[in-house]
Parts: structure tokens; C-alpha cells; sequence
């Protein structure tokens, strides 16, 4: 059985790719901060197969306790960093605080986090960055996602980076640049808007990419929307 980690997974992409994984009869390490819903994700799962954890991935001491508790699992076969978060406002709006905020939430955590696991990947195993169309260079860019948009773009370069200096260690790396998905955290960010793709389809995507992928692609960025960059 091949363990996973799956970030940012109480709701929309990470928890049901999270059930996309564990329907395909491998482990699950799912991690997130809201307590409460990883428990309905437990419920929802129904198998022992899932392990939840709750946390806070800006925390350095959850950090810690994270891998602490992924290296009672043996090795791991992959890991999904799909945690986040969004800010629509203004660029002459957003604040200093803001934009740390945004780079802690998706662009230092996978940092801290791929840092602090590296030592339990196994041999051909494959770190999935989830980044977004606002971070792909040549896409058409949106006003008021500034922060988010420039801190997906670091997540993407870091993406080229940690694929060649894990090569020698057979740790495959990729980026995925999703377009819109009808998720909690899109409809917070831009009420009213209708997203053409549900979360269930993407996280079926990304669970056959982490389980596969990494035969044919390492260090690539790859778009993941109906429509093509502008």
C-alpha cells in the first residue's frame, strides 16, 4: 500500500482528492486545520486507510508534529500541496501583512513542509504542487489577485528548482496550474461566479497525476483549464 499526503484537504480539491486516493486502495495522510471537518471527512471516508491531521501548516511546531507523525508510516510515495489561500483586493489596497500572509499560506508551507518530509520520500516518489492559472506566465491575469497570483508563480519557479536538485535522489517534482474550480474558496473570493469544473473532476485528475505522472513528466509546469493562457 503507498502512503500520500494530501494538504489543505477539510474541503473542495484536498478532500476529494483525498477520497479519489483512498478509493484507489492507497493510504492517506489528510491534513488541514479545521478539526471538525476533517472528522466528516473521516466519516465520509469510512476506512481505516485515512489518517487526519490538524494543523496549521505557517506553524512551525505543526510542522514538527506532522512529520513526527508521517514517519511511523514508512516511506511516502507522494505528496499533494494543494493548501492555500486567496485575497481579492487591490494591489494599492492589499497590505504589507497581506501579502506575508498569502506567501505563508501558499508558497512558504509547501517550503517548510517538502523540507521537513524529504528524509521519508521514497525512491520515485512525486511532490505535486498545486498552483494556478494566475501563476502561469502568459495567462491573462485578473484584478485584485495580485498576491495570490504572485506567490503561485514563486510555487511554480520553485517547482523547476526542487526538480533538479531532488533528481539525484529519484524525487520527482511538478506543478499543476488549475483554472477555476467551483470550490468554497473561489466563492469566497468571487461570490456569484459559476466555475465550469467541479471539484470531484479536478481532484480525479490529480490523483491519477501524483499516482502516475511522475513516469513521464518532472519539472514541468502544466496548465490544467478549458481555456488556453492568453
Amino acid at each position: 500500500m503507498k502512503t500520500f499526503i494530501v494538504t489543505g484537504a477539510s474541503r473542495g480539491i484536498g478532500y476529494f482528492t483525498t477520497l479519489a486516493l483512498l478509493k484507489n486502495n492507497h493510504r492517506v495522510v489528510a491534513i488541514a486545520r479545521s478539526h471538525d471537518k476533517l472528522k466528516k471527512l473521516e466519516i465520509e471516508a469510512d476506512t481505516p486507510n485515512i489518517i487526519t491531521i490538524t494543523a496549521d501548516l505557517t506553524n512551525a511546531d505543526d510542522i514538527s508534529r506532522i512529520e513526527k507523525t508521517v514517519a511511523s508510516f514508512g516511506k511516502i510515495s507522494g505528496l499533494v500541496n494543494n493548501a492555500g489561500m486567496v485575497i481579492n483586493k487591490s494591489f494599492l489596497e492589499t497590505t504589507k501583512a497581506e501579502w506575508l500572509s498569502v506567501f505563508d499560506a501558499n508558497l512558504f508551507s509547501a517550503v517548510d513542509l517538502i523540507k521537513s518530509l524529504l528524509p521519508h520520500f521514497d525512491s520515485h516518489s512525486h511532490i505535486v504542487n498545486v498552483s494556478s492559472m494566475g501563476g502561469f506566465q502568459g495567462s491573462a491575469k485578473f484584478p485584485g489577485l495580485a498576491a495570490y497570483s504572485t506567490a503561485k508563480g514563486a510555487l511554480a519557479i520553485l517547482t523547476e528548482c526542487l526538480s533538479a536538485e531532488l533528481a539525484p535522489s529519484n524525487i520527482f517534482v511538478n506543478c499543476l496550474c488549475l483554472g477555476a474550480v467551483q470550490t468554497e474558496m473561489l466563492a469566497e473570493a468571487f461570490p456569484g461566479y459559476e466555475a465550469p469544473v467541479r471539484p470531484e473532476q479536478m481532484a480525479t485528475y490529480i490523483c491519477n497525476f501524483v499516482s502516475t505522472a511522475h513516469q513521464f513528466f518532472n519539472g514541468k509546469i502544466i496548465p490544467v483549464a478549458l481555456n488556453n493562457p492568453e
